[in-house]
């Protein structure tokens, strides 16, 4: 097998409790930068990676989309770049589109989207709206550690809850807890329902691959809190990485069962544009010994590629080990009783906002 080529690495000590190895260009930038070496020192003067804030007012605050594999219509994205760092992410090549590194600008380089709230409200009070479940946390995560500060998610939940208006919320953080007090009178109405994605129950594991998540137990107490509160709760075991977790995969469904989860999920490992190299260079350096079977079993799955983007084909794979996979996730979730299928929320209670700063008719 041919491995694949990784970006130059950043050397350990600037890039301590971040999840990327590199931070190359993106592919749209005409020049492309990287750390080198001069044999004078220079990069051991150089600071270690800390976490910038930008600010952005968008003009809309919700994206659609048709996608045909995905179970929503419409969705937010409260940050720009998630500070959790996982390694494995999906939506690291979106940092592109801003000129950045997918690498550690995705993890250091965020941007708060402020007046969402008050957006929000406008959008809710059109005259055509019709509400429909949005999903948060399906690109970043909306509890990543900026939120404690910027309070962002908090905002938005308000309106969700001041117009009776359904969502569906997935996290790796237990920060979600703070917002119980809204949860819980939504799930009442049967307005919400919250996810927490756990992709191993190794700690070590964890802090390596997610380094500013929340640790796997924290995340599984989420879920008995969350429950325990009225709040219909369900564990996505995404991503499942061959040869480093899915052996994991009955055990995480087992324990997250026992915590109150009724729901659950799973995605096979997806390795878009530049998350190819970052994945592959963490591998080699985590597991060397790994690398060549993760990456062959990976393969296996895509049709002999490391990313297939075909809808149908790009979150559950195709192939005997793919295949495998899935027989493996219905046989626990039937033994358990966890539903692999997606409760409804309700959507006739919205009460449409009259926002100050609408345009009112004339007639």
């Amino acid at each position: 097998m041919t491995a694949v080529s990784s970006p130059c690495s950043i050397a350990p000590p600037r890039r301590r409790g971040r999840g990327a190895t590199a931070n190359h260009s993106g592919r749209f930038e005409r020049e492309v930068r990287e750390d080198f070496d001069d044999g004078w020192g220079a990069l051991e003067d150089l600071p270690a990676f800390a976490t910038q804030i930008a600010h952005e007012r968008p003009k809309n605050l919700i994206t659609r989309n048709d996608s045909p594999d995905i179970g929503f219509e419409r969705s937010i994205n409260p940050y720009r770049g998630c500070e959790h760092g996982c390694v494995y992410c999906f939506a690291r090549p979106t940092h592109a589109y801003l000129g950045l590194s997918p690498g550690l600008d995705f993890e250091t380089r965020l941007t708060v989207k402020d007046g969402a709230a008050d957006l929000l409200r406008r959008e809710f009070s059109a005259p055509g709206y019709q509400p429909k479940t949005i999903a948060i946390g399906t690109n970043t995560d909306p509890y990543q550690p900026i939120e404690r500060r910027h309070r962002v998610m908090r905002d938005i939940l308000q309106v969700l809850a001041d117009t009776n208006h359904p969502v569906a919320i997935v996290t790796k953080s237990a920060h979600v807890l703070r917002d119980i007090d809204l949860f819980a009178p939504m799930a009442a109405k049967g307005l919400i329902k919250v996810a927490l994605s756990i992709t191993t129950l190794d700690r070590t594991l964890a802090r390596a691959m997610e380094p500013r998540a929340s640790t796997p137990e924290r995340r599984l107490d989420a879920i008995a809190q969350l429950n325990r509160a009225g709040v219909p709760t369900a564990v996505m075991v995404a991503p499942i990485i061959p040869g480093v977790t899915d052996h994991e995969m009955e055990t995480i469904l087992t324990r997250a069962q026992a915590a109150g989860a009724s729901e659950a999920g799973y995605i096979l490992l997806r390795l878009p544009l530049e998350t190819q190299d970052l994945f592959s260079a963490w591998l080699l350096e985590n597991f060397p010994d790994k690398y060549r079977k993760v990456l062959g079993l990976l393969r296996s799955t895509r049709e002999g590629k490391l990313y297939e983007s075909s809808w149908g084909k790009r979150m559950t794979g195709t192939g005997p080990y793919a295949w495998t996979l899935g027989r493996r996730f219905e046989m626990a979730c039937e033994r358990l009783g966890l539903s692999a299928r997606k409760a409804k929320l309700r959507a006739d209670l919205f009460a449409r906002p009259q926002a100050g700063g609408v345009q009112l008719s004339l007639f």
